[in-house]
């Protein structure tokens, strides 16, 4: 089964905030919910350069504000949403 990278990018919310679905992510602001912390942060950051084979940027990983804000940073490193 091929996963979409839209697929994968959802799944790394869930797993890194725990979230009962992905629907749930695409809502989603920097410390909307309180997994999405500091520490969460960086959790997600490694998921996303893990499944995408990426090294993100730190004035990226800063920026990465929000589910929306995270899909237009992928889109730098060439990551087809």
């Amino acid at each position: 089964m091929v996963i979409s990278n839209l697929e994968k990018y959802k799944n790394c919310f869930v797993e890194a905030f725990a979230l009962a679905d992905g629907a749930q992510a695409e809502s989603l602001k920097y410390q909307s919910i309180q997994e999405w912390d500091s520490v969460g942060h960086m959790a997600l950051m490694a998921l996303l350069e893990d499944n995408f084979g990426i090294l993100l940027d730190t004035d990226d990983i800063i920026d990465f504000a929000s589910y929306e804000a995270g899909k237009e940073i992928l889109r730098k490193y060439d990551v087809a949403m």
